[in-house]
């Protein structure tokens, strides 16, 4: 066989092993990825029941119920619309949950319509400040910064 053969034939094997191992990562991945849904698309048109999906909006104020356990939570997520999913949670909550804010919500739709989540994402607002900085002004808050950066340098 000559060299230039040789060389085709490489080439060609290279380009089927590559699609194969295309084709083997997206058939690994199929099942691991989540759809993103907004309340009012789930009502409209809601995933399989089971099917791992995420749910995104706000917690509407007044709904957050912690059950007799002590871990699992009750809450509504709303949209722009007037639409709204019930989301069970059991599990710590992020520090920056509460009622008003934004969440994504990773789980399953139960066949009773609610959302089962089996993580919580709290989001905060771009004007975002720590617990530990809200009290302060922007001088004290530029000075506590310095000084914990001093060690660093």
């Amino acid at each position: 066989m000559k060299a230039k053969h040789q060389r085709l034939v490489l080439v060609v094997l290279a380009l089927i092993a590559l699609v194969g191992a295309g084709l083997l990562a997206a058939y690994a991945l199929r099942n691991q990825a989540s759809y993103f849904y907004l309340p009012e698309q789930m009502q409209a048109d809601p995933p399989q029941v089971g099917q791992a999906v995420r749910l995104g909006g706000m917690v509407a104020p007044g709904t957050v119920e912690m059950q007799a356990d002590g871990i699992t939570v009750t809450f509504t997520v709303t949209g722009r619309e007037d639409s709204a999913v019930p989301v069970r949670f059991a599990g710590i909550l992020p520090d920056l949950f509460q009622e008003g804010s934004g969440v994504v919500a990773e789980g399953r739709l139960a066949a009773d319509g609610t959302f089962e989540a089996d993580k919580l994402l709290a989001k905060h607002d771009e004007n975002y400040v720590p617990r530990e900085l809200q009290d302060m002004d922007e001088h004290q808050a530029a000075e506590m910064a310095r000084e914990t950066t001093i060690g660093i340098e």
